[in-house]
């Protein structure tokens, strides 16, 4: 059983990235639809799919590397705010990863998106992860 579905996703991202799968599939739900979506627009991921039958779909994620060595376009997945412990920030404390190299994922009250747009649009939320 899992307790906490969007590490559990990002830890199969990161798991398959460093060994270095084409593919990764991950339980669909709306959360992780979202969260992919938007690695997807950032340039993260290559293209996601979505698979199966009424109570048993999954995304499938085709992960984006570069060269011959295939090097991977994600650094780093980094989960912040936990079920024990969630982390909200206004739009005025939203951070900025690396100095804006990478992005952290917040969850508004408009939906899903990038700590960029949600600066924009004035809106904070739940920080729920950090990608480089």
């Amino acid at each position: 059983m899992i307790n906490d579905i969007i590490s559990d996703t990002l830890t199969k991202i990161r798991n398959a990235n460093l060994a270095k799968h084409q593919i990764v599939q991950v339980p669909s739900t709306k959360m992780t639809r979202n969260i992919i979506n938007v690695l997807k627009e950032e340039g993260f991921i290559y293209k996601s799919e979505e698979v199966g039958k009424n109570f048993k779909k999954y995304i499938l994620i085709s992960l984006k590397y570069q060269g011959r060595n295939k090097i991977p376009i994600i650094t780093e997945l980094k989960r912040i705010s936990k079920p024990g412990l969630r982390v909200y920030a206004n739009h005025k404390e939203l951070p900025k990863v690396l100095g804006g190299i990478g992005i952290a994922i917040i969850s508004t009250s408009r939906g899903v998106m990038t700590d960029k747009t949600a600066r924009q649009a004035g809106l904070g939320g739940e920080v729920l992860c950090y990608v480089w």
